[in-house]
């Protein structure tokens, strides 16, 4: 069979938002007291892990919720300015379509999750957001759950470091995306299960690519 749960990321997975945190960051890093980021950092940043940038940002771990309230609410001020990845409405018509059900973990708010996904906000049969940087794994769980699934027919698609560990430590299969905030060479490197190129990829994976025994 193939999976019948598709998990995915929000930002660089499916809305492009890069443009809007390169614009935002360093606005942020003022108030809470971070390193800037230059554009010379921005190469090397994507290809560090989320524990690396944090490091390597200086950001103060204890300030990370208040941090993520903040982005939340500048995203949701800048939902107009974030839109889908072209494809992104095709590829979950398709998988809906074809009995998957979708699951949305991010660490966004689920109203500006609602408000940048538009109308196909209604394929997911699943939101569990505001996501701890390191909090996925626990959501993985939740929604699996809810679900109905074992994880054997479960896939997570992200476009970061942390979207592969915490797909591997709930058991799950792992999709990443080449478009997102993570350069490709720097998901490679934790060989997903899947490396997608391209957003029509993922239909064709998901649906009929058997889920591992």
């Amino acid at each position: 069979m193939p999976y019948s749960l598709a998990i995915f990321d929000l930002d660089g997975t499916l809305v492009d938002s890069f443009p809007w945190f390169l614009r935002t960051i360093n606005d942020v890093a003022d108030r809470f007291g971070f390193r800037r980021v230059g554009d010379e950092d921005v190469e090397g940043l994507r290809h560090a892990s989320t524990r690396e940038i944090l490091g390597q940002l200086e950001v103060p771990l204890w300030k990370l919720p208040a941090i993520a309230r903040h982005a939340r609410r500048l995203k949701g001020e800048a939902a107009a300015e974030i839109s889908l990845f072209a494809g992104t409405d095709a590829m979950l018509r398709t998988l809906a379509r074809n009995g998957v059900q979708l699951a949305l973990v991010t660490s966004d708010s689920e109203v500006n999750a609602r408000a940048k996904l538009g109308d196909v906000a209604s394929l997911f049969q699943h939101f569990d957001c505001a996501a701890a940087v390191f909090g996925k794994p626990a959501k993985f769980r939740r929604v699996i759950r809810r679900a109905g699934v074992v994880p054997q027919n479960v896939i997570s698609i992200g476009d970061e470091v942390r979207d592969i560990e915490a797909a591997r430590a709930v058991g799950v299969a792992c999709g990443a995306v080449s478009w997102g905030y993570a350069a490709p060479a720097a998901l490679r490197a934790l060989a997903p299960d899947y490396m997608f190129a391209q957003m029509d990829e993922i239909a064709d994976t998901v649906c009929r690519t058997p889920a591992k025994a």
